[in-house]
């Protein structure tokens, strides 16, 4: 675009005179004016950002199978959370026996087709007590994911405790860690459950737990929890020797941020994915540990319910009442894929390499 010669400059005879030259100029701010007002305001144009945790949600929801399978791990939460309920106000009745509902001439067994299957009934009745299968399954789930979150949960504390302290501190500290981890991993944990049962239900009952079933529960929680928190501490241990590099924590350091802060307010909140992620994938291995200790006589005894002592229970009339055995191990082959899938589908979502 030419340069507008200076209005004093402009001599006569050019053709550019000074109100001519006005007179377009004022002519072009009008007609820009009513371009603006025809076009309306100008918006803003880009994209904008998302949170990693905006970014997780989004991966996670167009995972279909994911979404799914969270919805069958609800379910079972919610069963097991109304069971006890509903067992307090006397809906369900899992230790009611039915006598009328079993044949006691011929073994015990359920009258009728497929176990005594009835709407009163929707899985049938057990062999020779006539107990509710539906109301001993949905409060034995209770109890097994009882002692399965608990005991991920002192895996889960014990471990990321170490290995925050193992990452962060390195050197003999972390040399010592190590080796604890390499111990507690060279011990067969089915094997010290068994070895260790007894002694250890005593020493418990000592410290002032009841007698029974909660003695029992305490010991399994904490043995599993125990040979499980290696697992956490290798994973943590290998995050924060990534992470203790990084600009933030460097920044807490250089402002004076003793060990403590570092480990709980800078580190500890940048591991919750991993945490999480682990957490779900561990608790199909407790769930199945607990069913398999039921089955070798350690784990929590009847008439109290779960998942292993009714699968237990149910092993014997399989060749009879295939339904009873099948529902108990069809529970918690569920429960351990869906698990085990969830565990698997919270890693792609909350893997931030996921999209590329």
């Amino acid at each position: 675009m030419s340069a507008v010669p200076p209005l004093d400059d402009v001599t006569p005879g050019t053709g550019t005179d000074p109100e001519r030259l006005a007179t377009d100029i004022v002519v072009e701010d009008l007609e820009a004016d009513t371009a603006a007002e025809i076009a309306g305001p100008i918006e803003p144009t880009g994209f904008e950002g998302r949170t990693p945790w905006q970014l997780a949600k989004a991966r996670l929801y167009r995972d279909k199978i994911t979404m799914f399978i969270m919805g069958v791990v609800a379910l079972a939460v919610f069963a097991a959370i109304l069971a006890p309920i509903l067992t307090a106000l006397g809906v369900m009745s899992p230790n009611e026996f039915h006598q009328d509902l079993i044949n006691t001439k011929l073994g015990g067994y359920p009258l009728g087709k497929w176990g005594g299957i009835s709407w009163s009934h929707p899985l049938g009745v057990e062999p020779q007590t006539g107990r509710d299968v539906l109301s001993r399954l949905m409060l034995g789930i209770s109890f097994s994911l009882l002692v399965a979150i608990f005991a991920t949960l002192v895996a889960a504390v014990i471990g990321t405790v170490l290995g925050l302290i193992a990452g962060y501190a390195g050197g003999r500290t972390d040399r010592w860690v190590s080796r604890i981890v390499d111990m507690t991993l060279s011990f067969p944990q089915t094997l010290m459950l068994l070895a260790l049962s007894a002694q250890a239900m005593i020493l418990i009952t000592k410290v002032g737990v009841p007698e029974g079933n909660p003695t029992r529960a305490l010991y399994i929680i904490l043995v599993l929890g125990f040979f499980a928190w290696p697992y956490f501490a290798r994973i943590i241990r290998g995050q924060v020797l990534s992470l203790r590099e990084r600009e933030f924590v460097e920044a807490a350091r250089s402002l004076g941020a003793n060990r403590r802060r570092v480990y709980f307010r800078e580190l500890l909140p940048n591991l919750w994915a991993p945490i999480l992620v682990y957490s779900t994938m561990m608790m199909p291995s407790n769930i199945s540990a607990e069913a398999a200790l039921s089955y070798l006589g350690v784990g929590i005894s009847p008439p109290t319910p779960t998942l292993g002592n009714i699968l237990t229970n149910s092993v014997n009339f399989a060749p009879t009442v295939p339904t009873y055995f099948i529902v108990p191990g069809l529970a918690i082959a569920t429960l351990v894929l869906s698990f085990n899938l969830l565990g698997d589908g919270l890693r792609d979502a909350l893997d931030p390499k996921a999209d590329r």
